[in-house]
């Protein structure tokens, strides 16, 4: 139960934290409409499950190898929430958005565009890397390993959906933004204490 709680606390911060992806999803609901970020959104969750293969092959074969560099790793995971947490902490400006041109952009083309971004974004190998780390460890079963990036992949979907329904409508896009400094506060606060909590936790 505390790796399913420790694995549904940083996905759920990761997805909301304003970053590449949610700048991508913001932007083409905004010129395009709902669909057409939906469409986004779900090229994001696409591109959330290629991270959790490569990661789930790499920290199974790492603690098959060598337990040792797996904790190294493991470690440095932790402190990568810490630092994470703390520029999320700190950061002040707004995420940036080209709301400027405007080529065409089939919904094909909104989700391979979605994809793309969060396949070669390092925030999310990142990311994904430091929770499987956190949590993984040899007795954890496969099918619990790929439940955990299956939720990975649906928050992405969930969050990110509900942005390009509410930055397709003006009114609520105006409030999302204005209460951006604040979420990213509460989310640095939150990776600082689990990124600590986890890297001294045997």
């Amino acid at each position: 139960m505390t790796e399913v709680i420790a694995v549904a606390v940083i996905t759920l911060l990761a997805v909301i934290s304003p970053g590449a992806d949610f700048a991508m999803v913001v932007r083409n609901s905004y010129l395009y409409g709902r669909p057409t970020g939906l469409f986004a959104a779900a090229g994001v969750a696409a591109g959330v499950l290629v991270h959790v293969s490569y990661t789930m092959l790499g920290v199974g074969l790492l603690i098959a190898s060598s337990t040792a560099l797996f904790t190294v790793i493991k470690l440095a995971g932790a402190a990568y929430l810490v630092w994470i947490g703390i520029r999320t902490f700190r950061a002040r400006a707004e995420v940036t958005v080209d709301l400027e041109s405007k080529p065409q952009l089939t919904r094909l083309g909104a989700m391979r565009s979605g994809f793309l971004t969060n396949v070669l974004n390092p925030k999310t190998t990142l990311f994904v890397v430091s929770t499987f780390t956190q949590v993984v460890d040899p007795g954890t079963p496969l099918w619990q390993q790929a439940g955990y990036g299956l939720f990975m992949s649906a928050a992405h979907l969930g969050w990110f959906g509900a942005v390009a329904v509410f930055f397709s409508v003006s009114s609520l896009r105006e409030r999302m933004l204005k209460a951006q400094k604040t979420l990213n506060r509460a989310i640095g606060s939150v990776l600082v204490g689990l990124g600590v909590g986890l890297g001294f936790a045997r």
